[in-house]
Parts: structure tokens; sequence; C-alpha cells
């Protein structure tokens, strides 16, 4: 029990570290990445040949985060997802904060619950997750080589 304090105790001073080095803040509850699904989207008609698919298979993986808060509230997730993605189009940059609440599993409008997650850890974990996708990919690209010249 005393090791689990210390461990919450160690990320609630590492949360303080990174606010007080960059205070920029995002809204929480997956609302940035509904926001970035939607933005990502839009953008996909603009986007000309097979090149557009990578770009919706981005789209739908920032679905995940939401998908899974309304999984463990036990909402239901369809309808909940579908009403965000209606809140982030029709109201613009005001749509942008809503995203699940925890607690009931409803959509809600972080920026009145006061949910906020750090710019500097979102970005770093979309740059991690891009990067462990590329070198997923780059595996499985040399690893297919290696068979194609042995069954030469």
């Amino acid at each position: 029990m005393l090791n689990e304090i210390e461990r919450n105790l160690q990320d609630a001073m590492q949360v303080v570290r990174n606010v007080y080095f960059d205070p920029r803040m995002l809204p929480g509850g997956g609302a940035t990445e509904i926001a970035v699904s939607t933005a990502i989207t839009k953008s996909i008609d603009t986007i000309e040949g097979i090149s557009k698919w990578p770009y919706a298979a981005v789209a739908s993986a920032m679905e995940v985060i939401p998908r899974t808060l309304a999984e463990n509230c036990g909402a239901n997730v369809i309808r909940l997802l579908t009403e965000l993605r209606t809140k982030h189009v029709s109201e613009g940059l005001k749509g942008s904060a809503w995203g699940v609440n925890g607690t009931t599993g409803a959509a809600a409008d972080m920026y009145k619950l006061g949910i906020w997650e750090p710019y500097c850890v979102k970005t770093q974990t979309l740059k991690t997750a891009i990067e462990s996708a590329c070198l997923i990919l780059r595996i499985d690209d040399v690893v297919s080589g290696t068979r194609k010249k042995k069954q030469t």
C-alpha cells in the first residue's frame, strides 16, 4: 500500500513539473482525440488516390481513447461517439471541448467540468504512437522481404 501511495505521489509531482515548465493545457475526456480525428476526417476528401487511407486509419485510431473511456463507464459506445462527433462537427471550436464524462459516461463539456490534460504529455503520446507504428511497419517490411528471398 505504501508503494502505491509513493507511486501516486511521484506521478502527481511529475504532472505539476510538466505544467510548470509548459503550462499549456488541452481538454480531457478524449475531447482532444475526437477533435483531431474530426479535423483529419474533414481533410481526407482533399487527398487523392490511395494516400488518403493512412489518414483515415489515423483518424479512426484517434477515437480509441474516447471509445475506451466510454466502455469503461458502461456507456453505449456507438451512441456516445456519434454524439461527440456531431458536437465537434456542428459546433466548431465551441464543440472541440466535448468529451466523455468519466463518472456518468455521458458526453460533457470538459471546460465546464474542469478536466484538463497537459499539452506536452499529449504531444509526446501522439509522437510515440506514430513512431511505434512506423517501427512496426518497418519490421514487417523487413520480415516480409526476407521471406520472399527464401522462397525464390
